[in-house]
């Protein structure tokens, strides 16, 4: 389970696939189109991207991000990070729990628990599994890796607060679902749900106002 899936042609052949079932998916691609490919990169650097960039905004992540990697590299490894103490990176503006998950990915990457080179070849339950395993990366995380850089095409991030209001919106609810409703919903999309997670996005942020 090695190619990246999620590409700009799949995304829009699932979603159309889903639409000719499904009203919704056919009046939301209507109303805002198709989404786009987002593909990141893999690898080490990806995840400590996602810790820096923990609970901030899109600026200030990027501007603690470019601090962070000025120290240690754009590339560097854990070895790396071994090198720059804490003191230096809270200078840099990660917090103390920020820098405990930054020398926890940093051991579990070194000893084996996060075989990231494994990633790829491992279903999206193991992947998750594996991911989650470190502290500071939870499900949210897991999900975001196996959909933008392993291109997977059947994540569901009930999590993500922005799929659950678009979900909620497009299949026109009340209420935004909860979690656990937003696992059932998302059964009917099987086994296309990371499209639908990628519409749920885009109608988020650009369908009109009601």
């Amino acid at each position: 389970m090695t190619d990246f899936i999620l590409t700009e042609y799949e995304i829009q052949n699932r979603l159309d696939q889903l639409a000719r079932d499904d009203q919704h998916v056919a009046q939301a691609l209507e109303l805002v189109g198709y989404p786009g490919e987002r593909r990141g990169d893999q690898g080490f650097q990806t995840f400590m991207r996602v810790i820096v960039g923990q609970q901030l905004s899109v600026k200030a992540a990027a501007t603690i991000r470019d601090r962070v990697e000025a120290l240690v590299g754009e590339d560097a490894g854990p070895d790396d990070y071994d090198k720059v103490s804490d003191e230096d990176l809270r200078a840099a503006g990660l917090s103390r729990q920020k820098i405990t998950y930054a020398r926890s990915l940093c051991e579990t990457v070194r000893d084996g628990t996060l075989d990231i080179s494994a990633l790829p070849h491992m279903s999206d339950e193991e992947a998750t599994k594996a991911i989650t395993a470190v502290k500071g990366l939870g499900v949210w995380s897991a999900h975001m890796y196996l959909m933008f850089s392993l291109g997977r095409p059947n994540i569901w991030p009930v999590g993500d607060l922005a799929v659950r209001v678009g979900i909620g919106r497009i299949i026109e609810l009340d209420d935004r679902p909860t979690e656990k409703e937003l696992e059932a919903i998302g059964e009917r999309w099987r086994p296309h749900r990371s499209p639908m997670a990628l519409l749920a996005w885009h109608y988020y942020s650009n369908a009109p106002a009601i």
